[in-house]
């Protein structure tokens, strides 16, 4: 399952007006989509009928150890 979590978007606000999430819903606080649903609005993209998900999320970087 994809939860997409706008507050956490790293360009939340920069892209939110050309997101799915956005055109479907309107920006939400939290919203989850399963694998099937995700492969469908993949699709939906794809065709142009939808725009696509731009939910871009924070990576943990590699933990630095001490010496």
């Amino acid at each position: 399952m994809t939860t997409i979590d706008c507050d956490s978007c790293l360009v939340r606000g920069l892209h939110c007006h050309d997101c799915v999430v956005t055109a479907l819903l309107g920006p939400p606080p939290e919203q989850g989509f399963d694998n099937e649903e995700q492969r469908a609005l993949d699709v939906l993209a794809a065709g142009g009928l939808v725009p696509p998900l731009r939910l871009v999320q924070p990576v943990r970087g590699p933990e630095a150890g001490t010496a």
